[in-house]
Formats: C-alpha cells, sequence, structure tokens
C-alpha cells in the first residue's frame, strides 16, 4: 500500500500539483494512473475535481482505491485493456506510469496498452529507478527479486 510512505504521497501531491500547472489539466481533463495502488497518486487529482481513473491489477488494494474515492478498475494493461478503457472514457490527457516497468513482463504490450491510453497530444509520465540514484542513495531496498527488468 503505497499511501503508507508519507514522503511518498507527498511526491504524489506535488507530481499532481506540478503536472496540473504545466499541462493546464482542468475539470473536462482526464488522468489514467497505471499500477495505481491504493490511489495514492489519484487521490489528488479527484481533490482537484480532475476527471480519473486507476488501472491496478491488485484486487485488494484496488479496493481500497475505491473506498476511498478514486475510481479503479482492476485489471493488467494490455493494448486491449487501453483500448477499452479509451472506448469508454476517451483519451487520456495525461497517463502515468511510476515505479511499474520493472514488474512488467511484457514491455511492449504494456507500452501498447499506454499508448492506446493517451490522447494523440496527451502526455506520458514514466518513472523509473536511476542506476546511479540507486547506488548514490543506497536504495538497495528497491531491488525486489519479482523485477523483471531494471
Amino acid at each position: 500500500f503505497s499511501s503508507y510512505s508519507t514522503s511518498w504521497v507527498e511526491h504524489a501531491r506535488t507530481f499532481v500539483a506540478g503536472a496540473v500547472e504545466r499541462l493546464g489539466l482542468g475539470p473536462d481533463a482526464f488522468v489514467v494512473e497505471v499500477a495505481s495502488n491504493d490511489g495514492y497518486l489519484l487521490k489528488h487529482v479527484v481533490d482537484r475535481g480532475i476527471r480519473c481513473l486507476g488501472i491496478e491489477p491488485s484486487v485488494n488494494v484496488g479496493a481500497t482505491a475505491r473506498d476511498a474515492g478514486v475510481p479503479t478498475l482492476t485489471e493488467f494493461l494490455t493494448p486491449e485493456t487501453g483500448s477499452a478503457v479509451r472506448a469508454e472514457h476517451g483519451p487520456a490527457d495525461l497517463v502515468v506510469a511510476n515505479n511499474v516497468y520493472a514488474h512488467i513482463p511484457d514491455v511492449v504490450g504494456f507500452t501498447e496498452g499506454l499508448r492506446a491510453l493517451v490522447a494523440d497530444d496527451g502526455w506520458v509520465s514514466i518513472e523509473v529507478q536511476h542506476l546511479l540514484t540507486l547506488i548514490e542513495e543506497n536504495q538497495y531496498d528497491t531491488i525486489y527479486h519479482e523485477h523483471f527488468q531494471y
């Protein structure tokens, strides 16, 4: 549950504030977060009155997000999922994928899913680990055996 980390929740709040300002996101915008966990990031989008959707494959974690008022679809992102979400909700102005690529066995399919979600003039924000930062800041606790790649 990402919300257990107050520093991570603050990082998400700062990210959302910056994205709203830089991209001019308002009530007519649509934001999607993939691997949205318990809604730690999208709750800041909801608080701003911006339409959003989380895509989270973990049933219990996605339920926690929904209980917190964050619309969440319990699915893995595939090209088909991305297309279905776009058909139902419209294209996303911003798609966020934070620290999820290491968990994905099918990077190409996942990336095609991101493309299916985002508007032609929309933005995709991808956050991944950076080796130099990992070493310099001793972030070895972020290395998990279930990661497929770095």
